[in-house]
């Protein structure tokens, strides 16, 4: 497969949002022609003053480019992007190449890549890990599913807009790493919201303990940001609890057909719908509040019987 270069080839981009803004405006500033695409047609827009193209409808940008990129935000809207008379799909010339970057079941990905084989196209399934911050900065971490000889053809791609990219394996490997990678994200939030709470009511000053935390070896790169922003009660979302609350769903339905037992995820994830129903535009980070709240009121039991701990020897 010839490799994608700024010089001789068009792209596409789907799903101008929080990422997908930034993801496109790094390409563009990396030199490829970019076309842009979005329900929303201010959002694309936006990146017209960055240098990109605005395409009227989904078709005419599949139509006459590339590679077609997309950032979504769930299973039901790959759906409705790729498939249908005025979709990708139905309007990709053969010999394309498309670059799926949303975190959306396994499943989704496999039926994407069987239809793409079908019209003669390549489908990769390359979720992101890492902030907006990282998007904005072109150091996101890449997690690529499907034809590796498309993955390699890419690599100019992945180069400007990632400070690290991983080929996996065949299709749906990249949205495979990419739910074992958010089940740490979220579970270690949970955990970090259950240590904080017991440091509080333990009476230790909120501050320092924020801040002694945010030190130690056993706080994830992923969430020292987090306490930073926590400390402040500053939930202003980066990666908003409502993706982490369709990723933790994704989890568990990915663990049961495998047959993966998943006890920590389990119990986190109805905690994070809770949050989820009561602030879904904050960041995920807000189960910490959560707890706070819950210990506050002196709710805590429902999460930690005490008739459930073990005798003292």
């Amino acid at each position: 497969m010839t490799p994608i270069s700024p010089a001789h080839s068009k792209l596409g981009f789907i799903g101008i949002g929080a990422m997908g803004s930034r993801i496109a405006g790094r390409l563009l500033k990396s030199g490829f022609k970019v076309t842009v695409f979005d329900r929303n047609p201010a959002k694309a827009n936006a990146l017209i003053a960055s240098g990109a193209t605005v395409a009227r409808s989904i078709a005419e940008l599949a139509s006459r480019l590339d590679v077609v990129l997309s950032s979504l935000s769930n299973d039901e809207a790959v759906d409705d992007v790729y498939t249908g008379p005025r979709g990708v799909l139905a309007n990709i010339p053969r010999d394309s190449m498309i670059i799926e970057m949303s975190t959306v079941s396994p499943l989704t990905t496999r039926e994407l890549h069987r239809l793409g084989a079908a019209r003669g196209v390549s489908v990769l399934d390359v979720p992101v890990s890492g902030s907006t911050l990282a998007a904005e900065h072109g150091t996101l971490v890449l997690l690529g599913g499907g034809d590796e000889n498309a993955f390699n053809a890419a690599e100019s791609i992945f180069k400007a807009i990632s400070q690290q990219h991983f080929y996996l394996g065949p299709s749906g490997s990249g949205n495979t790493m990419k739910l074992v990678v958010n089940t740490l994200l979220g579970v270690g939030m949970q955990a970090v919201a259950e240590a904080v709470v017991l440091g509080e009511k333990a009476g230790l000053d909120r501050r320092r303990l924020f801040e002694v935390l945010s030190k130690t070896a056993v706080i994830a790169p992923a969430h020292v940001g987090k306490l930073a922003r926590a400390m402040e009660n500053d939930y202003r979302p980066q990666f908003a609890v409502g993706l982490m609350n369709k990723d933790f769903r994704l989890i568990l339905e990915t663990a049961a057909a495998v047959r993966a037992p998943m006890p920590a995820a389990s119990a986190a994830f109805p905690i994070n719908a809770a949050e989820y129903v009561e602030h879904p535009d904050d960041d995920f980070s807000a189960v910490i509040r959560l707890m706070e709240d819950l210990a506050n009121v002196n709710s805590a039991r429902p999460y930690m019987q005490e008739e459930t701990l073990p005798p003292r020897k």
